[in-house]
């Protein structure tokens, strides 16, 4: 399911078997996917296109039954999906600024890496800070600070 400002998750988008050896009630599994075209220009490869998207994959991604404040906890599973989208948005801001070199797909592959892990870093600190939405004061201070994010890279929204 692709990032969409306009449909955010809902419960019942997760789909996936439940982990009840987990602690938590609920597991967003999000990512970013990138496809991109290249083209011969005279003795150089460039760059001639690309897709990036942010991804909710809803068979891997659960809720236990028992979600106790069930509003606030979808709310910290789309802000994972949210720090998906965000990535994408920074992704998307270098391809556009990419201008080639001598190895456009192992650039571009360095490229989406760094990106990948900036994103699995910050899904982390979010829960680490968070304590998986249990510190509701570090919730909503993540919730402001990404939404501030997204605007900051709206010009690449897709």
């Amino acid at each position: 399911m692709e990032w969409n400002e306009n449909r955010p998750l809902t419960w019942e988008d997760f789909r996936g078997k439940p982990s009840f050896s987990s602690a938590y009630k609920a597991s967003t599994n999000s990512g970013i996917s990138i496809g991109w075209s290249l083209s011969e220009s005279g003795n150089k490869v460039v760059l001639v296109g690309y897709d990036v998207k942010a991804n909710f994959y809803p068979d891997i991604s659960w809720k236990k039954d028992n979600i106790v404040k069930k509003d606030f906890i979808l709310a910290h599973e789309q802000l994972h999906f949210d720090i998906s989208e965000l990535h994408a948005r920074k992704l998307r801001k270098a391809l556009a600024e990419y201008e080639g070199g001598r190895n456009v797909q192992k650039e571009l592959t360095a490229i989406y890496r760094k990106y990948e892990q900036e994103r699995s870093n910050m899904q982390n600190a979010f829960d680490a800070e968070s304590d998986h939405s249990r510190i509701e004061q570090e919730e909503l201070k993540w919730r402001d600070f990404v939404q501030k994010e997204l605007e900051k890279y709206n010009a690449y929204a897709q």
